[in-house]
This record gives structure tokens, sequence and C-alpha cells, in this order.
């Protein structure tokens, strides 16, 4: 199992970045909010889901990041140099906490969904996920948390109740007009 961590510090391909975090309790959402600001970069990040390709880090994109507090996945919002939306990336994870620095970070269980800003959703690296608990790198418990976590997330996306959507073009927005989130929201 893999640690990811929100700043991103060892990604090679980013040279010049800004990472920002904020501890948020709202009616609406409580967790870790991070916006990741790519400045610089050896060379764009494409992906290819379906039959489509796309970008989706290069220079002037941001990835806003949502750590929802006790919850099994993170939620990435990529935004192009536009502030428009690519694709929200959500990971299954066991387990997320944050370093003594304050920069969150999340076991990753390997299960991924993909939605992107047409509404198509593809479910990935089941193969990843059946893998690694061949080699006993997650338990029987980690692969049924990652299966059920993916598809309550299917469910919440397919029946309209997936408040990350809506909240994170609001949040973006509002740090793009005003610099941070405010309290409200």
């Amino acid at each position: 199992m893999k640690r990811k961590f929100g700043d991103r510090a060892n990604w090679r391909r980013i040279s010049r970045r800004r990472f920002t975090c904020r501890y948020v309790e709202t009616k609406r959402f409580t967790g870790y909010i991070t916006l990741y600001t790519i400045y610089n970069l050896k060379e764009p990040l494409w992906k290819t889901y379906g039959s489509n390709t796309y970008r989706i880090a290069d220079k002037g994109y941001s990835w806003l990041q949502y750590y929802p507090k006790n919850s099994h996945y993170i939620v990435t919002a990529m935004f192009d140099e536009k502030q428009e939306i690519i694709q929200w990336y959500i990971d299954t994870c066991k387990t997320q906490g944050v370093t003594e620095q304050g920069v969150p970070w999340f076991d990753d269980l390997y299960l991924d969904v993909v939605v992107l800003r047409n509404g198509e959703v593809f479910l990935l690296d089941e193969d990843e996920l059946d893998d690694a608990l061949n080699r006993n790198d997650i338990t029987n418990g980690d692969y049924e948390l990652a299966v059920s976590t993916a598809n309550q997330l299917l469910d919440e996306i397919d029946s309209d109740h997936f408040p990350y959507f809506l909240m994170s073009i609001e949040h973006r927005k509002q740090l793009f007009e005003n610099g941070e989130f405010r309290r409200n929201s």
C-alpha cells in the first residue's frame, strides 16, 4: 500500500508549484482541503479514458483536493489554466491523516473512480487492486473496503448525490477570486 501526500513534494515533473491547505468545518464539508497549483513543469501529464486523451497537469493548472473526515476516499478536482474543470479523480483509501508539518496524506487502496466534465464515469485499477491482494500487500478486509467504497461512490454519482461536483467548482472560484475559502461555504 502506498502513502500519498497532498503536497506531492516528490513529484519530479513539477519544478515550481504552490501548495496551500486548510481544515474546514461547515455544514457541507468537514476535513482538509488543499490546493496544488502548477507554475512550471518538465512536461504536461496526459491521461486516456475510453477513446479520449486529456491533459490533466500543465502550467496554470490546479488540483483542489478534499480529505473528508472519517471517509475512505479522497476527491481531487482538476482544473485547467482557465479554472475550468477537467475531471474529478476519486481515490479509495484505507486511512488518512496529517503530518506534523500539516500536510494531509492517505494510504491508497488502488481502486479509483474518474468522472470527466462531460459526465462519463470510469472505474480504474481493478487489476492493481487484485494484484495487491495476490501479493499480500493488502488484506481481504482492505480489498472489500476498496470495493464497497467505490460502489458507494458510484451509487452517489449515479443518483446525483455526490456533493463534490458543485462544491469543488464553487471552492475553486472562491479561491481564484478571493485567494481563500469563505468560512460559510
